[in-house]
């Protein structure tokens, strides 16, 4: 079984609640054998993977939920500035 935490902070809440609504797992299926949990705390999102697998796939997961939360900072960064 392998385990990961990630935690991403940011300047405040607001952001940190888009980025988890963003990077949710409700919003992909997860293989079996695979959990993903994301959660906001204040300015912090925390996301804990386990997975009874391959290698391979933990590694996908990472990739998958860090282009993500990269992509909902772009969008956020580019709706500041159109403000």
């Amino acid at each position: 079984m392998k385990k990961t935490t990630i935690k991403l902070e940011y300047d405040d809440p607001q952001t940190a609640a888009a980025v988890a609504g963003a990077v949710s797992p409700d919003n992909f299926k997860t293989p079996a054998g695979l959990t993903v949990k994301t959660e906001q705390n204040g300015a912090v999102v925390t996301t804990n993977i386990v997975l009874d697998g391959k290698l391979s796939t933990l590694i996908a997961t990472i990739d998958d939920l860090l282009e993500s939360a990269s992509t909902a900072e772009k969008t956020l960064q580019v709706m500041k500035k159109e403000k």
